[in-house]
């Protein structure tokens, strides 16, 4: 279906559908910050090997981007984002021998699983959020998915951390050290099986949500289809390489992914740095998904009325620049709300990159959305350097990371956008 022949009910329960997508990911992929903190207890890890989390579960962007590019060929959109539903409450339901082995491989395996779900599920939605309306106003549909994307991570470290007993993992935690052998395998036991109820529920979500999108009227998108314009200035281009905005833009959604990883998933552990206990830090992580709301709520209202895409994308990379080098020069609770306020920073990054990246593409729009998705990765490979970091130095020092990678968006978004050829 061309996008001129959606109606505005037709637009509005795609988004709706879409918006649902976008919630149940966002909920999936910000418990990571919880995982992190909690599988070193459980599994006895260092701050390195506990950030093989973020790796298992990102690294599948890049494993799977030309699998979801084959996969939304043979199935379409709709139905390959059922697919990709099924794929993700499988990798949940290796949770449970998991959590009863307590074998951190097989977390991570799970968690590659979930990745390689939410690779096809992004390689749909990202672009058929774009591509369903008006270019001009692409950011602003991207930021209504963030919000329900983010207010499901914002819920996330609170009602898991329910389940998992925060409090008791702290105290565990400091308690462990004076317990014998025997004692301290029973308390770790115990410890990862809180783990199976409520990623019990997130399978059956899973399941309940891939069944309604299958059944659903969500409309398909031709998006091989070109106007007479882009078909002409596109005639000479022989594959999505030929773009280097698009690169561009994957380079710039890997760093903004890898700093908006670092953000959401180490401020738990980096508040139990600064003598934060778990319990309280956790409430920070939920204020990292709060600032971004704000941020998206901002971007809905300002885009493109006040400011534009790539404004809105220079004064977000900014911003990122003084809030990390304020977190690093600061202390406690400070330090700890610089970090969370990165979440105001990252918020208009992802919904203004996508449209800028896909500028033009044409027939080739799946192809630079699986590059795209591939660039997620970065939220695999930066938390990793940031953890590396954290054990060489310390846990603040490891935040310098961050720095270039801000600074290279703020290159993209006032020279590299605008490069197509």
């Amino acid at each position: 279906m061309d996008q001129t022949s959606h109606t505005s009910g037709n637009l509005n329960r795609s988004i709706i559908i879409i918006g649902a997508l976008f919630f149940i990911f966002g909920f999936i992929t910000w418990l990571n910050s919880l995982l992190i903190p909690y599988l070193e207890i459980a599994c006895e890890l260092s701050t390195f090997q506990s950030f093989f989390v973020t790796f298992a579960f990102y690294i599948a962007y890049v494993v799977m981007a030309p699998i979801s590019t084959r996969t939304l060929n043979i199935f379409g959109f709709k139905n390959g984002m059922s697919v990709a539903l099924i794929l993700m409450a499988f990798g949940a339901l290796l949770f449970i021998p998991a959590a009863m082995s307590r074998t951190y491989i097989l977390f991570l395996v799970g968690l590659f699983i979930m990745g390689s779900g939410l690779a096809v599920l992004q390689t749909a939605s990202n672009p058929y959020v774009t591509i369903v309306g008006p270019p001009e106003s692409a950011a602003k549909r991207i930021s209504i998915m963030g919000i329900c994307n983010k207010m499901a991570g914002a819920l996330a470290p609170i009602l898991i951390g329910f389940f998992l007993q925060l409090d008791k993992a702290d105290a565990l935690k400091s308690d462990l050290t004076n317990l014998s052998e025997a004692q301290r395998t029973i308390e770790l036991n115990e410890m990862a099986l809180r783990v199976i109820p409520p990623y019990i529920g997130i399978i059956v979500a899973l399941l309940l949500l891939a069944l309604w999108v299958y059944k659903s009227s969500l409309p398909e998108i031709d998006t091989d289809k070109e106007d007479e314009e882009l078909s002409v200035s596109n005639a000479k281009k022989s594959s999505v390489f030929d773009f280097p905005h698009v690169i561009l833009g994957v380079i710039a959604l890997f760093l903004y992914v890898g700093v908006e990883v670092i953000a959401a998933d180490s401020i738990i552990s980096y508040g139990a740095s600064q003598g934060i206990p778990l319990d309280t830090a956790k409430y920070f992580a939920t204020g990292t998904m709060f600032t971004m709301v704000i941020g998206y709520i901002i971007g809905i209202f300002t885009i493109p009325k006040f400011i534009s895409q790539e404004n809105a994308l220079r004064v977000s990379a900014i911003l990122g620049v003084i809030l990390s080098v304020l977190a690093i020069i600061t202390n406690g609770y400070v330090s700890l709300a610089c970090i969370a306020l990165l979440g105001l920073a990252n918020a208009l990054m992802w919904p203004a990159i996508w449209p800028l990246a896909l500028a033009d593409v044409g027939r080739f729009t799946k192809a630079a959305s699986s590059l795209l998705v591939m660039g997620i990765a970065g939220g695999a490979i930066i938390p990793l350097a940031y953890g590396a970091l954290a054990d060489i130095w310390s846990a603040q020092a490891g935040y310098w990371v961050m720095v270039p990678c801000y600074l290279f968006i703020l290159y993209f978004s006032t020279v590299g956008y605008k490069l197509r050829k």
